[in-house]
């Protein structure tokens, strides 16, 4: 906006220094050549009268007044006569001025170009002998005068003119250009805090508040956006306090409800009885898993912390640590690929990523057969880092993968262990706050491939 602004500014300073300025400098030239014409025919003008008279001493004044305008200035006068006068002087080239000058017309100024002028003017007057006694009559032709006139100083002042008027246009374009500048930096200054105050909230910094300054608009839209922020920041604020109080007020009974289970579980001799307190230990962890679904879901909803970098393969590693075991106890092997040296940096959350492993290698190891295999691979891709999940479970088909991101979406693994349908709406949601993507693809041989796309972050990971 700063350079539209400039661009705009300098160009209006532009059309006016070229409306006030050309004008003015096309005048100069107009006076210019006017001025020059009119010298140079009064000086052939009288040159000619004198050519006219004929005689002795007029004949003297010609050639000593030619002589002198050609030391003094840079034409040069060419002499053509039927009688004898002037003879030392040069005689011009015979074309259709002289001719038409020698017929007692008055051939027009030839400037010898028709853009501003030629290397040459050139003005031919003709001669006329005196037909009265008090010279007012005209006579016949008796010769013809002619002024060969450099314009090389008409050049010279014209390039003066205009190179003078062109350096102070650029003068003037330069100032006018720094001015804009500044008055577009003022002008832009509130929306660029606008700006500032938004990207910091939504990298999560609901605090972030922009200053009321600027015109009347901004300071009214700035007021605007401070209001929402604050409304925002309470709710997110309520949100955070529900989401405590409902981890607290619902986990304490489920556990309580899953020990009094056991308890009676393990006191129960009837096997139908015990079947039946079995099913209803199940579906309490279930709700459990349910519930700590929902309250991870909320508390990424309310995305209250921004991302910053944090090394992908420490982490991995330690999801895996935690992983391992459970997978041991059913012989499913986890193998990570990928480079050892590849450590890289990527923009998240805290605690989202530790989440989006634990439910994606959750779901993986629900769905994979004993005895199976999970491959993790991380991969640097330019701006991004690839994290790519393989597991040799049945797959989804492509209509289950189209709803497999919906909450409470549940999908029956080989284990016979039905989840929350909660998880990959977790991952999703995780990953989308920190500016990734996550697809659901076709393993190779068989089963799910989940790949999450991250930012890679500018710091390098070493």
């Amino acid at each position: 906006m700063i350079r539209q602004l400039v661009r705009s500014y300098v160009l209006l300073v532009a059309v006016a220094i070229a409306l006030f300025t050309i004008p003015v400098a096309f005048t100069l030239t107009a006076q210019i050549r006017g001025d020059t014409k009119q010298s140079v025919e009064r000086e052939a003008a009288t040159m000619a009268l004198l050519l006219g008279n004929g005689d002795s001493p007029s004949c003297r004044a010609l050639e000593q007044m030619a002589e002198a305008y050609t030391d003094e200035t840079p034409g040069e006068v060419q002499v053509t006569a039927t009688r004898d006068c002037a003879a030392d002087l040069p005689r011009p080239q015979q074309d259709a001025a002289l001719t038409r000058a020698l017929e007692g017309g008055t051939p027009p100024p030839d400037w010898g170009s028709a853009f501003i002028w030629g290397p040459h003017l050139v003005i031919t007057v003709p001669a006329h002998e005196r037909a009265a006694d008090d010279g007012t009559a005209e006579g016949r032709v008796v010769g013809a005068v002619r002024i060969v006139y450099s314009t090389d100083s008409l050049t010279d002042r014209l390039w003066t003119i205009w190179g003078f008027r062109a350096i102070l246009a650029v003068l003037v374009l330069a100032v006018a250009a720094l001015l804009g500048v500044a008055v577009a930096r003022r002008i832009t200054r509130p929306l660029r805090q606008l700006n500032d105050m938004a990207s910091r909230f939504s990298d999560g910094d609901l605090t972030a508040r922009s200053p009321v300054t600027g015109p009347p608009e901004t300071q009214t839209l700035a007021r605007t956006l401070n209001q929402g922020a604050e409304r925002l920041d309470t709710l997110i604020a309520s949100q955070r306090i529900f989401v405590a109080d409902a981890s607290h007020q619902l986990r304490t009974p489920l556990t309580a409800l899953r020990l009094s289970l056991d308890n009676i579980a393990d006191g129960v001799d009837d096997e139908f009885v015990r079947e039946d307190v079995e099913q209803a230990t199940a579906e309490v962890v279930r709700m459990s898993r349910l519930v700590n679904g929902l309250l991870v879901l909320a508390r990424a909803e309310a995305k209250v912390a921004a991302a910053e970098p944090l090394p992908l393969r420490e982490i991995v590693n330690d999801r895996l640590t935690a992983w391992r075991p459970a997978a041991d106890e059913r012989g499913v092997t986890i193998a990570l690929r990928g480079s050892a040296d590849d450590r890289p940096l990527v923009m998240a959350s805290p605690g989202h990523l530790e989440q989006v492993l634990d439910n994606v290698l959750s779901n993986a190891l629900e769905v994979s057969p004993d005895g199976g295999t999970i491959t993790i691979r991380v991969e640097s891709r330019s701006d991004q880092v690839v994290l790519t999940v393989l597991d040799e479970g049945p797959g989804m088909s492509d209509a289950e993968k189209t709803r497999a991101f919906d909450r409470f979406w549940r999908g029956q693994g080989l284990t016979g262990r039905a989840g929350s349908g909660l998880g990959l709406a977790v991952v999703r949601q995780l990953v989308t706050d920190d500016g990734g993507t996550v697809t659901l693809g076709d393993a190779p041989g068989g089963g799910l491939e989940v790949t999450i796309s991250l930012r890679a972050s500018q710091r390098s990971g070493g």
